[in-house]
Formats: C-alpha cells, sequence, structure tokens
C-alpha cells in the first residue's frame, strides 16, 4: 500500500513539476520554421496580418493586432509618460503634464516600453541592432540611468514572477536583477515584427507578431511556430 501510494506521489509530483500544458486556440495550426529570408520567410514578412498574445488566467488568447505598434504611455502622479517611436525618424520620450502645461522632453530616442516594475519606473529602447533597458528617476526634474543594452532592437516584454521578459528583433531575453541573460538568439522571427509577449511558466512562453505566433520551451530549448489556418 505505501508503494502505491509513493508511486502515485511520484507520478503527481512529475506531472506538477513538467508545467501545465497551454492549449493553442483551435483556428491555430503548427507551420514548419522558416529560414530569414527564404520564399517562406519573405511571405510572412509581407503579410498584412498581425496577432497579439494576451493571457486570461490559465488561457492563451491570441488578437488580431494593428500592423503598427502605437506610442507607448504610463500614468504617473501629475500627469502622463507618453513613448514615441517613428522608426528611422527617431523619437521621444517625454511628460504630458495634467491640464494645460507644456510637455517636457526627458529623452530622444526611439521608446518601445515604459511599465513600473519593484516600484520604480524603466523603460525600453529600440532600433535596427541596438535597444537598451533604462531606469527613469524623478526629484525635482527627470534623469535616467541605462541598466543593460542589448545587440538587438527591443520589440516587447512582459513581466510575471519578479523577471522582465523581452522579445527582441530576432532575440529572447530575461532580465532578472537588472543583468540581462540571453534565452534564444537569431530566431525566425527576425523581421516579423513581434508585438506581445505573455508567460505562463518557463515550458509556455507565447509570442505575437506579423503572421502567427511562437511558442517557446525554456526547459525543453524548443520554438514552434503557429499560424491561422487557411492561410
Amino acid at each position: 500500500m505505501k508503494k502505491k501510494l509513493f508511486i502515485i506521489s511520484a507520478i503527481y509530483y512529475c506531472f506538477y513539476c513538467t508545467g501545465q500544458e497551454i492549449k493553442i486556440p483551435d483556428h491555430f495550426s503548427e507551420h514548419s520554421i522558416p529560414k530569414v529570408e527564404s520564399k517562406e520567410w519573405f511571405i510572412l514578412n509581407n503579410s498584412k496580418d498581425a496577432y497579439a498574445v494576451k493571457k486570461d488566467n490559465d488561457r492563451l488568447i491570441v488578437e488580431k493586432a494593428s500592423y503598427y505598434k502605437t506610442n507607448s504611455e504610463l500614468e504617473i502622479e501629475g500627469g502622463k509618460l507618453i513613448g514615441e517611436n517613428k522608426g528611422e525618424f527617431g523619437g521621444t520620450l517625454y511628460f504630458q503634464p495634467k491640464g494645460d502645461k507644456e510637455k517636457i522632453e526627458i529623452k530622444f530616442g526611439n521608446v518601445v516600453d515604459i511599465f513600473k516594475f519593484q516600484n520604480k519606473i524603466y523603460f525600453t529602447e529600440g532600433f535596427g541592432i541596438w535597444g537598451s533597458l533604462y531606469e527613469l528617476k524623478k526629484d525635482s526634474v527627470f534623469t535616467y540611468e541605462k541598466i543593460e543594452s542589448f545587440g538587438d532592437a527591443l520589440e516587447a516584454l512582459t513581466i510575471f514572477n519578479d523577471t522582465i521578459y523581452i522579445v527582441a528583433d530576432h532575440s529572447f531575453y530575461k532580465v532578472v536583477n537588472q543583468n540581462a541573460i540571453l534565452i534564444f538568439r537569431k530566431q525566425f522571427w527576425e523581421g516579423l515584427y513581434p508585438n506581445s509577449v505573455v508567460v505562463f511558466d518557463d515550458e509556455n512562453v507565447f509570442i505575437g507578431m506579423r503572421s502567427g505566433i511562437a511558442k517557446l520551451n525554456f526547459v525543453k530549448n524548443t520554438v514552434n511556430f503557429y499560424r491561422e489556418k487557411g492561410l
């Protein structure tokens, strides 16, 4: 009897440790991963379809997304931080005070995301072959400090279990204690403009992008690609 209980407990423990299985929406099916700049990749790159991933408790939601990412915004005391990313034309991080007061320019650059994390404010920049993570501080004036540099343009991020997860133009990182850790490099989503990322656990990480979604598994070190059926 004890042996039987031990086996059952062991099975339960192994199942629990492997993490949950997150269901891919029924209208998506797995496709082979194309080589960057191949004929198949160019078809994906030129597609007018873009998809964003969202998290609803233990359920993955995939929605049609805007072809181009909009400005990033964050409400703070006294007004709103706004980040602009105009590609080759640059961009700006500025503060728009409440009322009719004139906006305050903080930094020139292609601002991707502005977010709060562990009671601090951060923002990311990215364009071309570079990206950076900054901490923003406000006393009598706004100041900023570069926390980490990346050899890749940052595209989107999320926060899960006190860790920042960042998808870049062709790579994927997580940031722990302000230190960036490279997880995947030179992936097929280069040029497919990733726009969102959600994390359920280390075996279920999803990226939204042009033409489809990707699933990352940090434990097995695998990447899978899914497209909407009928395309």
